[in-house]
C-alpha cells in the first residue's frame, strides 16, 4: 500500500478507490475514535465516512478526503485567513450543538456536549463538499468552552508543522487574527477561565516541545488575571 501521510503515532495509506487505511504504528486501538466519528456523522458534522474497522481495532478504513488542509489554505490566498478562521468557529459551534454521548469520558467541570479537543487548522481539510474534521482520539463530553479555549491556546502557542513561507505568515499574523476573529465570538470570564485551565493542562502533553509549554505556561497566567474569581 502507498504510504500517503504519517501522524505522530499512526500512518494512512491508500487502500481502494475513494478509501485510506489509517494505522496506529504502537497498535494501540482506535476502534473507539471510530465509534466517535460515526456518531458524529450520525449527527449531520463532517468526518471522513467509515467503512470498517480491523486488525482488533488497531486499523481503520475510511473515506478519502481530498483537499488541502485549513492551515494551508489559510494563506494561499492570505486575505482569507479571516473567512477560514470564521469557518473554524463555525465548526465549532456545530459541533458543540450536538450531545455528548454517555460512553465518552467526561471532562472535569462537567458539560453534556460533542468536544474534539484537538479542533484546529491543522485538523481540518477543504474538501470540494467544504470542510471535514478529522483526527478525533481526544474526542471528549464536557463544556464547549473547554474545546474553545484549548483550540485557542493551541493556535496561539503551538508550532506550525508547515512549509517555513507559509509557516512565517501565519506565525505573523495568527494571534491577532485569532483573537479579533475567532476568541472574540466567546469573549468573557468563562472564555479566559477555561483558556488559563485547558493551556495549564496542554503542559503536560509529552508531544509539546519546551518553548510551546513555556508560551502555553504564559497564556495561562494572562488568560487567570483576566477571568475574575
Amino acid at each position: 500500500m502507498k504510504l500517503l501521510a504519517s501522524g505522530r503515532d499512526g500512518d494512512i495509506f491508500e487502500f481502494a478507490p475513494g478509501l485510506v487505511l489509517r494505522r496506529t504504528r504502537s497498535g494501540r486501538s482506535i476502534a473507539h475514535e471510530a465509534r466517535t466519528m460515526r456518531y458524529a456523522a450520525e449527527q449531520g458534522y463532517p468526518v471522513p465516512r467509515i467503512e470498517e474497522v480491523r486488525a482488533d481495532g488497531t486499523e481503520i478504513v475510511m473515506e478519502r478526503i481530498d483537499g488541502p488542509i485549513m492551515a494551508d489554505a489559510m494563506v494561499r490566498p492570505p486575505w482569507k485567513l479571516g473567512a477560514h478562521v470564521r469557518a473554524l468557529a463555525d465548526l465549532h459551534d456545530q459541533l458543540h450543538e450536538i450531545p455528548g454521548p454517555d460512553w465518552l469520558p467526561e471532562m472535569p467541570g462537567g458539560g453534556d456536549r460533542l468536544l474534539h479537543l484537538d479542533l484546529h487548522p491543522l485538523n481540518v481539510i477543504m474538501s470540494p463538499r467544504g470542510p471535514v474534521v478529522i483526527d478525533w482520539p481526544n474526542a471528549r463530553r464536557g463544556n464547549p468552552m473547554a474545546d474553545v479555549a484549548l483550540t485557542y491556546a493551541l493556535i496561539c502557542c503551538g508550532r506550525i508543522p508547515l512549509p517555513r513561507p507559509v509557516a512565517a505568515v501565519l506565525n505573523a499574523v495568527r494571534t491577532p487574527v485569532f483573537h479579533r476573529t475567532f476568541a472574540r465570538r466567546y469573549l468573557g470570564p468563562d472564555f479566559y477561565r477555561q483558556v488559563a485551565e485547558m493551556a495549564e493542562l496542554k503542559c503536560f502533553d509529552p508531544n509539546m516541545a519546551p518553548d510551546e509549554t513555556r508560551a502555553l505556561l504564559r497564556l495561562a497566567g494572562r488568560s487567570r488575571s483576566r477571568a475574575p474569581g
